[in-house]
């Protein structure tokens, strides 16, 4: 997963990347609010992990702001020392997944950002994976639609199967490089551009198919479910 930390303790930003890139995960960590809310402007990720008392917007505010007037969907979790009963629940509220008290024991953490994951659909593959009518089978590369078995190359079906996983998320090129092809998001872009002209071609991503794949300029894509995504 691509994870964002939002905290301002050194040595607490130092465990946590410790700990989620010995799990595999790509970790970007910010010391204030300010910086990641101009991330967010050009980038995405898929959980997000505040701590509340850091600088400029605190990460309630922060969190009302990215869940209410950005209407986000990205899993944001706290990681925090607040305790009070009122701070837990103002937190949920306000639309935080989950609410961690420090100090964070490993496991649980893993365990906590895996199931926020899991809610938001990026857990591992499964065969079979179902997107009507689209049908993914992930042993053969092969998505099957409209009676038709269109085959992939491995990095189209990942493409493919991560742009869905992710509806109606802005989902940045750096983002995608990441997850995908498991390479630095600063790296040449084109590639992806390329696959996703591909992808959209073999599987008719297209409004009679009830999928709409969206070019979001200097940003990156959205695959929009027509069935459900209300238009922006």
């Amino acid at each position: 997963m691509r994870i964002a930390v939002l905290e301002d303790d050194v040595s607490q930003v130092e465990l946590l990347m410790a700990w989620l890139t010995d799990a595999g995960h790509s970790v970007q960590a910010f010391s204030n609010s300010a910086d990641l809310l101009r991330s967010l402007g050009r980038d995405s990720y898929d959980v997000m992990l505040f701590d509340w008392e850091v600088p400029g917007l605190t990460g309630l505010e922060l969190l009302t702001k990215l869940k209410g007037d950005r209407r986000l969907e990205t899993p944001i979790l706290f990681l925090t020392n607040r305790d009070n009963e009122s701070d837990i629940v103002a937190a949920l509220d306000a639309g935080a997944d989950d609410y961690i008290l420090k100090p964070a024991r490993r496991m649980e953490l893993m365990a906590r950002l895996n199931a926020a994951a899991r809610k938001q659909g990026n857990a591992a593959p499964r065969d079979g994976t179902l997107f009507p009518p689209y049908l993914f089978v992930a042993p053969t590369h092969t998505v099957d639609f409209n009676g038709q078995t269109v085959t992939l190359t491995t990095k189209e079906f990942d493409l493919a199967l991560f742009l869905f996983r992710n509806a109606g998320k802005l989902v940045s090129r750096s983002h995608i490089l990441e997850c995908v092809w498991g390479s630095r998001g600063d790296l040449n872009t084109r590639t992806v551009d390329t696959h996703m002209s591909l992808v959209r071609q073999k599987l008719a991503l297209a409004p009679e198919n009830g999928w709409r794949l969206n070019t979001v300029y200097r940003h990156g894509y959205r695959l929009e479910n027509l069935a459900t995504d209300s238009p922006l």
